[in-house]
């Protein structure tokens, strides 16, 4: 008993350094390309080398989950690989150390959901929040002190911003800001006078003596006059598909919010089976790299398919069978861990080979 448990032990250490070590690598070169992507608009903005850091950082939880059940797939190959190519897994299989495999790959699968649960869940969520905050307030900064008079800026792909000139308390004279990220609506703020204020977390651009001018898809023009009109700098900082509350909310307060008001819409449900669906993801990939690589095998093939790609191609199956199904995100998962289990299965299950004969 005390030997399986350590042929446990060493096998889930196995499996675990290598996917840390590959979703560690996967997480910085993410980091480094949204840095990359970043660069030049916040150089334009005048920011800091610490501000593109940390939004670079706070934009890959999304990026870090759709990478986390590839890194898991094949971290658990690569072990198992070298577990074979030196022999011991063929020691482990001839000297009933297979439950000590189950229960490593178990236990690995175990640490890689509740890992994943609390990146999709909770981790995501509060990225988001802080996100929204960091580029409110760069927006905020941009607008009241960075922004230089005459010139067009993008805040934001689809929001141009243009100043006339600004006063020494922070007041800036003739504000124009042209905002076509809703491909149905243009509008379009003219102001004679503009002030940016805090309120809490939030910051407000207070516009003076201006108008607001919408004009459709189909050509049709309005306009607004107004004497004073506050504008949330969230919200013409933010991309059109980056507003939606639910974003920012946790799970748990997702949920305790749908118990207290028995408001239980499609949209948070949805949200909470999409999050809910990256464990089975790892369950599906953790099964089935244990079914094609979990065993023994002697024969040689003529041409050798690294099994990174077989990972990768399996991921990329499961993500579009997942993107087109009616009946939601979770069907490539659960199709996943269906094919892995029954694949096992066949692989587990005993053979009789026919005994020869002598004439």
């Amino acid at each position: 008993m005390h030997r399986m448990k350590r042929l446990t032990a060493y096998l889930a250490r196995l499996f675990v350094t290598d996917a840390l070590i590959l979703f560690g690598v996967v997480c910085f070169l993410l980091w480094m390309i949204n840095c990359l992507r970043s660069f030049d608009v916040i150089s334009v903005k005048g920011q800091s080398i610490l501000v593109l850091g940390a939004q670079a950082l706070l934009t890959m939880p999304p990026l870090a989950i759709s990478f986390f059940y590839i890194c898991i797939g094949i971290g658990l190959t690569r072990a198992l690989q070298a577990l074979q190519e030196n022999r011991e897994l063929h020691i482990i299989h001839t000297s009933h150390g297979l439950p000590s495999l189950w229960n490593a790959t178990a236990v690995v699968t175990g640490v890689g959901v509740i890992a994943v649960l609390l990146l999709s869940n909770f981790i995501e969520p509060a990225a988001n929040r802080r996100l929204n905050l960091l580029n409110a307030s760069v927006a905020a900064d941009l607008v009241s002190s960075t922004l230089r008079p005459g010139r067009f800026t993008q805040i934001t792909p689809g929001v141009i911003l243009l100043i006339g000139g600004r006063e020494g308390d922070g007041e800036i004279r003739e504000f124009f800001a042209d905002d076509r990220r809703d491909p149905e609506t243009r509008q379009t703020y003219i102001a004679e006078t503009a002030r940016v204020s805090a309120n809490g977390d939030d910051y407000v651009l207070e516009l003076r003596n201006g108008k607001l001018q919408y004009t459709q898809a189909n050509g049709r023009f309005s306009e607004i006059s107004f004497a004073r009109y506050d504008v949330s700098v969230d919200q013409l900082s933010q991309s059109i598909g980056a507003t939606d509350p639910m974003l920012e909310k946790d799970t748990i307060t997702l949920v305790r919010e749908a118990l207290a008001s028995g408001d239980w819409n499609q949209g948070m449900l949805i949200l909470v089976a999409n999050r809910m669906a990256e464990g089975l993801r790892v369950v599906g990939m953790a099964i089935m790299m244990l079914a094609i690589m979990g065993f023994p095998s002697g024969r040689r093939t003529r041409f050798n398919v690294p099994m990174e790609a077989v990972v990768l191609l399996i991921a990329f199956g499961e993500r579009g069978i997942s993107a087109y199904s009616p009946l939601g995100t979770a069907t490539g998962a659960l199709l996943l861990i269906i094919v892995a289990v029954v694949a096992l299965a066949a692989r587990v299950w005993p053979r009789r080979y026919p005994l020869a004969v002598r004439p």
